[in-house]
């Protein structure tokens, strides 16, 4: 590397020409999500009613369940793009931060996978009946 100097020190620690991209993804989905759990909050106090029935038939209607899983996929991928930058900050060890971004990967993938086909399958109960 170098012998001391400024350059020397930090030659072979530059950018990696992704970072540009993380970042404008992690503004674009935290745009997405405030404005999709706004309109998740006004859709929720504009109904008549909070109760089982009313909520299930509410996200039975395809045109509340599609951004439904927008906004899953959104936070998910939010919380993932947050998520990975802490653990590169802070886990130094490189075989750790490995199975840590692993970990990370595995969880945002199930955690959306899970709501998505809890939505899904009220949507198509409902419009099965």
């Amino acid at each position: 590397m170098g012998n001391g100097t400024g350059i020397g020190r930090v030659r072979g620690l530059g950018s990696a020409r992704h970072g540009a991209g993380h970042w404008l993804t992690h503004r674009y989905t935290s745009v997405s999500n405030l404005l999709l759990v706004l309109w998740l909050i006004f859709s929720l106090a504009t109904l008549p009613g909070l109760d089982y029935e009313s909520v299930r038939s509410w996200i039975a209607n395809p045109l509340v369940a599609v951004p439904l899983m927008l906004m899953l996929i959104s936070v998910f991928w939010h919380l993932r793009l947050g998520m990975q930058v802490m653990l590169e900050d802070y886990v130094h060890d490189k075989g750790l931060n490995f199975f840590a971004i692993l970990i990370l990967n595995f969880y945002t993938i199930a955690g959306a996978a899970a709501g998505i086909f809890a939505i899904a399958k009220i949507a198509f109960e409902g419009a099965a009946s």
